[in-house]
C-alpha cells in the first residue's frame, strides 16, 4: 500500500483486502534478534479480517525473548495498520502488516525493542524538545559460486562504485531498489561497495550498499528490518546468497551500518549555526555519543565478528574521536552543500541534508535497540552540555589520528563491551527506557562469547577463524 497515509482505519484495510483479492494476511514482528518474523492467516471474509486487525494474536514470547519465562510466555502481537504493504514475493495475493508487542494486560511489552525505542524517543523529546531523524547505510555481500571464467573479474577491495560488467549484481541491486519503493521504503541510492572476496573454492562475495532517506527513528528501524527481508528474498529468487555479517573474510573489508543523525526542533534542523558551521547543539549531541560510545557498542556491535571489522586501514573506527569528512573517525561530519544558497536549500524542503555519521554500527545490530541507545546518548549530550562540549572539543581530529595523540579506544571484544555497558547502565535504565532485565540479558550474552583477544587467536588458527565466520554468516 505504497503512498498510504500515516493514519489508516481498519475499514480501509478491509476494503483493500476485498478489492485486491487478498488471500493471506501476514502479521510480522521484530523480536530481540532483529529479524522479521511472520504469522500467516488465510482470510475468507470481512469478519475474519476485522477480527485479526482488532485483536491481533497470542504468541509464545519465550521463543522470541530471552527475558520471558516459558511458564508465563503468552504475549500479544497487535497490527500497526499504517505499516501495511503488499508482499512482492508471493504468487498468492498477500498483505503484510508490522505489529507491536503487548503484555498480558494489553500494555506495550516493556522489553520489546520497538517499545524501548519508543520510550527513548519520548524521553528525548520531553526533556529537550528535540526529535531525531536517522538514515542508515546498509552494507551486504552477495555470495555466489563462479562456475566459469569471469571475463571481467574486477579487483578485490577495489569495487567501490564499480559498474557492470566489472560488478556482477548491479541488476539485482536495482531490483532491490525498485522492490523497496514498491513496499513504501524510500531509498537515497545504491552502489557497489569496496569489498570483493575471491574464495579458493570459486566462491565470490561481492559487496553492495543501500542507503535510505532520513526518517523518524521508529520508521528507520522498521525500514532496516524490512529491507533485510527484501534483500534476502530477492537474492534467493536469483539463486544467490547474501550476508549482513560484519566480517565475511579476515583480510577483507567488513559490512558496516553507519547511522546518520539529524536533530530537529519544531520540524527545523538544529545542526547548523547562523554562520553556517556546526551548531553548539550538534556538538553536544556528538559529545554525548562520544561519551557513551564504549557502551553503545553493546547494541551497535553485538557479535564477536563485529570486532574483527573494527581494525585499522579499513575505514572502520578504532579511536573515539570525530572530524570533518574523516572516515577513520568514530563520528564524521559529511560534506555539506555549502555551495548552495540558503534559499535554494529551503526550496528543497529537506531539513536533514546536514547530518553527522556514527560509523561504529554494523548490520548484526538490532536497529531498534541501536537507535534507542543513540537517542539516550544524544539526550545525555544535550542535558550535560558543559561535559559534552568539552568532550567534543578534546576529541576533534582532522585527517588521520596522529601519533602521540591519545584518544580513548572502542572496546575490542564483546566481553569488554559488556563491561562498559555495566558501567553505564544507569544512563540507559533512566526512567525505565531500557528495562533492567534487558541490560542484564545483554551483558550476559556478550560475556558468554568469551572473546577476549579473539583476533590474535584466529590469526594463528585459520580453521577456527573459518568456523566462526561461517557461524555468523547469516546473522542480523
Amino acid at each position: 500500500m505504497a503512498g498510504k497515509p500515516n493514519s489508516i482505519e481498519k475499514e480501509e484495510i478491509v476494503k483493500f483486502v476485498s478489492e485486491k483479492g487478498i488471500k493471506i494476511l501476514n502479521l510480522c514482528h521484530v523480536p530481540e534478534d532483529g529479524r522479521l518474523k511472520t504469522l500467516s492467516f488465510a482470510v475468507s471474509d470481512e469478519k475474519r479480517v476485522y477480527e485479526i486487525l482488532e485483536f491481533g494474536e497470542r504468541i509464545d514470547g519465550s521463543c522470541l525473548f530471552s527475558c520471558i519465562d516459558p511458564d508465563m510466555s503468552d504475549i500479544y502481537i497487535m497490527p500497526k495498520l499504517s505499516t501495511a504493504f503488499l508482499n512482492p514475493f508471493y504468487a498468492i495475493p498477500t498483505l503484510t502488516i508490522l505489529c507491536t508487542y503487548l503484555d498480558e494486560n494489553g500494555n506495550p511489552l516493556d522489553i520489546a525493542p520497538e517499545n524501548i525505542l519508543l520510550k527513548a524517543k519520548k524521553k528525548l523529546l520531553s526533556s529537550t524538545g528535540i526529535a531525531l531523524n536517522a538514515l542508515a547505510e546498509l552494507e551486504f555481500h552477495i555470495i555466489y559460486r563462479q562456475e566459469t571464467e569471469n571475463i571481467f573479474p574486477g579487483v578485490p577491495e577495489r569495487n567501490y562504485h564499480e559498474s557492470s560488467p566489472f560488478t556482477k549484481f548491479e541488476h539485482l541491486r536495482n531490483e532491490i531498489l525498485v522492490t523497496l519503493a514498491d513496499v513504501g521504503i524510500a531509498t537515497k541510492y545504491g552502489h557497489a561497495e569496496v569489498g570483493k572476496v575471491l574464495g579458493k573454492d570459486g566462491t565470490v562475495m561481492e559487496q553492495h550498499e543501500i542507503e535510505f532517506l532520513p526518517q523518524d527513528l521508529m520508521r528507520m528501524a522498521e525500514t532496516v528490518a524490512i529491507a533485510k527481508w527484501v534483500i534476502r528474498n530477492i537474492c534467493a529468487k536469483h539463486g544467490v546468497s547474501v550476508s549482513f555479517s560484519p566480517k565475511v573474510a579476515l583480510e577483507h573489508a567488513g559490512n558496516g551500518m553507519h547511522i546518520h543523525l539529524c536533530g530537529l526542533k519544531n520540524g527545523k534542523s538544529i545542526m547548523i549555526s547562523p554562520n553556517g558551521n556546526l551548531s553548539f547543539e550538534a556538538k553536544k549531541m556528538i559529545g554525548g555519543i562520544l561519551r557513551l560510545a564504549p557502551s553503545l557498542t553493546a547494541f551497535a556491535n553485538p557479535l564477536p565478528v563485529s570486532y574483527l571489522r573494527i581494525v585499522s586501514h579499513q575505514e572502520a573506527p578504532l579511536h573515539i574521536c570525530w572530524g570533518t569528512r574523516n572516515r577513520s573517525a568514530l563520528i564524521r561530519i559529511p560534506l555539506w552543500w555549502n555551495f548552495k544558497t540558503e534559499k535554494t536549500i529551503e526550496a528543497e524542503a529537506d531539513p536533514c541534508r546536514c547530518t553527522f555519521e556514527f560509523r561504529a554500527p554494523d548490520p548484526s545490530a538490532n536497529t531498534y535497540l541501536l537507535l534507542a541507545g543513540m537517542a539516550t546518548a544524544v539526550e545525555y549530550g544535550l542535558r550535560n552540555s558543559e561535559e559534552t562540549l568539552r568532550i567534543a572539543e578534546e576529541s576533534r581530529v582532522e585527517k588521520t589520528v596522529k601519533k602521540g595523540k591519545r584518544f580513548r579506544l572502542l572496546p575490542r571484544s564483546c566481553s569488554e563491551s559488556a563491561e562498559k555497558l555495566e558501567r553505564d547502565r544507569r544512563h540507559y535504565e533512566s526512567d525505565g527506557v531500557f528495562p533492567k532485565t534487558v541490560i542484564d540479558a545483554t551483558v550476559k550474552r556478550l560475556k558468554s562469547y568469551e572473546d577476549e583477544d579473539l583476533s590474535q587467536k584466529l590469526r594463528s588458527d585459520p580453521q577456527k577463524a573459518e568456523e566462526l565466520l561461517l557461524k555468523h554468516l547469516h546473522c542480523g
